[in-house]
């Protein structure tokens, strides 16, 4: 079994403090009895991976509702080692879009809710799994960041990461989270974007350790099939580099290979208007063309392109780890599979695994289940893959 798997309770609608207990509440505590039920560990702590909005962390941290969440977190057996600090407000019923990536690290609004995470993760992780917390690649490429203002504000993360790991005598660290079209998508990219904060904070005569002990990757599996990467070089190629892989998300993504037949109208049914959905479409050459969203695909004069090379398209629509969509869709899931096996050959990578599967709600009715039998079957299938694939 894996020593720490959760789901991100990011597919629960909540945005201030209440809702997200209740959502624990009426959700968590059911896919946990499930779970523990299925595998028949009873007894068995159960992991939370908890998203918290800037208004719900701001609410956490007043009063006694800290200690109170600790409490009832002791009660029920249950333990939080990681935090999704990615979306910043509202992430259902609404237009998030590229939206999801405001206020991004130029801004003291970033700095101040990742701070609120990072007091919350040091109080609520133990001491044997330390605290992870996952946030945005810096930025959106259109938004043009300003690079140096993103240092300055993940340099200063990385001090108050490193003085409440030492106060608190936890390992604590926060991963940055590429993705298509972020400020830096691919393994390439990342190292790239390290290379200069590093020369950054040398050029200000600034200790680089903490950086590198503090500051890392949260890794996810549907943003790097998206990209075409294979996990096995991806993982090594970051890892040799020296750079952290804070936590790994679970996830996967949507596939068509392109015929005549199988043409990218075919992509219609996942237009929906809450989440940003890239398109990154790869020909027989290894040329990868980037599309915002499926409009944006959809309007590319992709017919006449179809006799010039065989073309593949990898869609930004999380799919369930358990469950393919129907054909001629398929899903990136080898590349989950491929993590799990990278994993298990090199467990000093990381131990913070978390399912992030949050399209439940705007799924195609094929692809619909109550949503704890879907948490649950998703996170039973991950146990017997990695079961399945360490004795591989």
């Amino acid at each position: 079994m894996l020593e720490h798997l959760c789901y991100c309770t990011n597919i629960h609608p909540a945005e201030n403090w209440e809702e997200t207990l209740t959502a624990l509440k009426e959700h968590t505590l059911k896919v946990r009895d499930k779970v523990l039920a299925a595998t028949r560990n009873h007894e068995a702590s159960y992991p939370i991976g908890l998203r918290l909005s800037a208004q719900a962390a701001r609410e956490l941290l007043e009063g006694e509702n800290l200690a109170d969440f600790k409490y009832w977190l002791y009660s029920e057996s249950l333990y939080v080692y990681t935090i999704n600090g990615f979306p910043y407000g509202a992430f259902h019923n609404t237009r998030v879009k590229e939206n999801v990536y405001k206020p991004d690290w130029t801004t003291e609004d970033r700095l101040t809710y990742t701070t609120d995470l990072i007091s919350i993760i040091a109080e609520l992780a133990p001491q044997s799994t330390g605290g992870s917390v996952s946030t945005l690649p810096g930025s959106f490429k259109e938004f043009d960041a300003d690079e140096n203002k993103i240092f300055a504000n993940l340099y200063a993360t990385a001090r108050l990461l490193e003085t409440l790991s030492n106060l608190h005598e936890k390992d604590l660290h926060l991963g940055l989270e590429p993705e298509p079209l972020g400020h830096f998508e691919n393994t390439a990219e990342t190292i790239a974007f390290f290379e200069r904060f590093d020369h950054w904070a040398t050029s200000k005569n600034l200790p680089l350790g903490i950086i590198y002990r503090r500051i890392g990757i949260n890794y996810d599996t549907c943003h790097f099939a998206l990209q075409y990467e294979d996990a096995d070089i991806a993982l090594k190629t970051l890892t040799e580099a020296g750079l952290r892989i804070s936590k790994v998300h679970l996830s996967s993504a949507l596939e068509l290979e392109l015929t005549e037949s199988n043409n990218l109208d075919l992509i219609k049914k996942f237009d929906e208007p809450t989440y940003l959905h890239q398109v990154m479409i790869r020909d027989s050459t290894g040329k990868v063309s980037k599309h915002k969203d499926i409009k944006d695909a959809l309007n590319t004069d992709h017919h006449s392109l179809l006799t010039d090379h065989p073309r593949t398209a990898r869609i930004h629509f999380h799919i369930p780890l358990h469950a393919e969509p129907e054909a001629p869709f398929r899903s990136t899931i080898q590349h989950t599979i491929d993590t799990l096996r990278y994993l298990r050959a090199h467990p000093d990578t990381c131990s913070h695994l978390e399912m992030e599967t949050y399209t439940w709600a705007v799924l195609p009715a094929e692809l619909q289940a109550p949503i704890e039998d879907q948490l649950t079957a998703e996170h039973l299938w991950v146990l017997e893959t990695a079961e399945n694939t360490y004795l591989t």
